[in-house]
C-alpha cells in the first residue's frame, strides 16, 4: 500500500519543520486547486484532491504526525501496531460503524468530527497571564488589574466579517461547511466527510470582506481586566475569571482568563503551606536570662516572652498568625519563628573583662551539651 504513496510533506509542498498554520494554508491552497467542482471529469485532479486530504488528515493531527515522522506510512496505517487488525476478521473493530470511523480517519477525517467542527457553537479559548503579587497580597487577598490579549468579535462588522453585511452560502459545500469524498479501499467504497477548505467550515462566504478584520470577523485586542485574588492563594496556583477569555464561535460561550500567581520574595518571611516562618536574632544575654522580644508577623510586631536558657535554633509557635485558608479565610495557619543567638563581633575592653569574669565562674553544670561533649571526648581518648 505504501509503495505507491508520495511523502505527505511533498504532497502538500511543505517542509518537515512546517508549522500547523503552514500546513493548513498549504492544504487549503491544494484543495482549492484540485477540487472536483473546479475540475469536472478530471480523474487525475480527483486523485490528487484525495491525496491532499489524506496528507492533511495525518499532518494536522499532532499524534499522527509524530507517528508518521517516526515510522512512515506504517505508523498511521490502522492495521499496523494497533493490536487488533484484520487477523480475526472485522470483529476487532466492533461493528461496521466503528470500522467506518477508522477508515474515515485514515482517508480524510471522521464524519462525526467534521460535523462537530463546522457550525456548532464552540467555546472560546482560555487566556493565560502572569500575576505578580507581594507576600502580603497573596496572604490576605487583593484586587489587581492585568493586561490580557484575547480574540474578540470585530466591532466594525459585528463579527460577521462582511463590510456591507452581504454574506452568501458557500457554493462548494452548499452551506453545510462539509465536503464529502469517496475512497476505494480493499474493494470497498468508503465515504468520508471533512471541513470545507473554501469556507473553513463556516458554510458561508463573504463577498466584501471587512477591512478591519480582513473578513475573519475576529480581532486580537489587549484589554485591562480586574482579577479578585482570594486570601491564601499560593505560588503556581491560577485564579480564574470566567468569561474574560476569547470570544466563542457560532454563539458559543467565551473562554476564561487564567491568572497564574507568582509571589515576590519577602525580606523576612517564607511560607510553608499555610504557615509563615522567620528568624529572629537575639543577644546572648536575652537567651541566657530570658526576655520579652518583638516578633514580626503578618499582623505586625507582637511581643513574645522567651524563657531563660533559650538555645539558638529554638523554634516557637504563635497559633493562628499564619496564612488564611483559601476555602475558609477565618482559619489560618501558624507563625513559626526561630531564634538565633548572635555572638557579638565587636566588644569594648570593659565588656571583654566582664565576659572573662563570667566565664571564670561558669562550670559544666550550666551547659549540659558542653559537659556531655567533653565527657564523651574523655571516654573516647582514655
Amino acid at each position: 500500500m505504501a509503495e505507491n504513496k508520495r511523502d505527505y510533506y511533498e504532497v502538500l509542498g511543505v517542509d518537515k519543520s512546517a508549522s500547523a498554520d503552514d500546513i493548513k494554508k498549504a492544504y487549503r491552497k491544494k484543495a482549492m486547486q484540485f477540487h472536483p467542482d473546479r475540475n469536472p471529469g478530471d480523474k487525475e485532479a480527483e486523485e490528487k484532491f484525495k491525496e491532499v486530504g489524506e496528507a492533511y488528515e495525518v499532518l494536522s493531527d499532532d499524534d499522527k504526525r509524530a507517528r508518521y515522522d517516526q515510522f512512515g506510512f506504517q505508523g498511521v496505517d490502522p492495521n499496523f501496531g494497533g493490536g487488533s487488525g484484520f487477523g480475526g476478521g472485522f470483529g476487532g473493530f466492533g461493528d461496521f460503524g466503528d470500522l467506518g470511523d477508522i477508515f474515515g480517519e485514515f482517508f480524510g477525517g471522521s464524519s462525526r468530527r467534521a460535523s462537530a467542527a463546522t457550525n456548532a457553537p464552540r467555546r472560546g479559548e482560555n487566556v493565560g497571564v502572569r500575576l505578580d503579587l507581594t507576600f502580603e497580597e497573596a496572604a490576605f487577598g487583593c484586587e489587581k488589574e492585568v493586561s490580557a490579549q484575547r480574540i474578540e468579535n470585530c466591532s466594525s462588522c459585528g463579527g460577521s466579517g462582511s463590510a456591507d453585511g452581504a454574506i452568501e452560502s458557500c457554493s462548494h459545500c452548499h452551506g453545510t461547511g462539509q465536503v464529502r469524498t469517496v475512497q476505494n479501499f480493499m474493494g470497498m467504497q468508503m465515504q468520508s466527510t471533512s471541513v470545507c477548505p473554501m469556507c473553513n467550515g463556516r458554510g458561508k462566504m463573504v463577498k466584501n470582506p471587512c477591512t478591519t478584520c480582513k473578513g475573519k470577523g475576529k480581532v486580537r485586542r489587549t484589554q485591562k481586566i480586574k482579577v479578585k485574588i482570594p486570601a491564601g492563594v499560593d505560588e503556581g496556583q491560577s485564579v480564574r475569571v470566567r468569561g474574560e477569555g476569547c470570544v466563542g464561535a457560532n454563539g458559543g460561550p467565551n473562554g476564561d482568563l487564567l491568572a497564574e500567581v507568582y509571589i515576590r520574595r519577602h525580606p523576612i518571611f517564607t511560607r510553608q503551606n499555610m504557615d509563615v516562618l522567620c528568624e529572629v536574632p537575639i543577644t546572648f544575654s536575652q537567651a541566657a536570662l530570658g526576655a520579652e522580644i518583638e516578633v514580626p508577623t503578618l499582623d505586625g510586631r507582637i511581643k513574645y516572652e522567651i524563657p531563660e536558657g533559650t538555645q539558638t535554633g529554638k523554634m516557637f509557635v504563635m497559633s493562628g498568625r499564619g496564612i488564611p485558608s483559601v476555602s475558609n479565610p477565618k482559619r489560618r495557619g501558624n507563625h513559626l519563628f526561630t531564634v538565633v543567638v548572635e555572638t557579638p563581633t565587636k566588644l569594648t575592653k570593659e565588656q571583654r573583662e566582664l565576659l572573662r569574669q563570667l566565664d571564670a565562674t561558669m562550670d559544666n553544670s550550666g551547659t549540659p551539651k558542653r559537659k556531655k561533649f567533653f565527657d564523651t571526648l574523655k571516654d573516647f581518648f582514655d
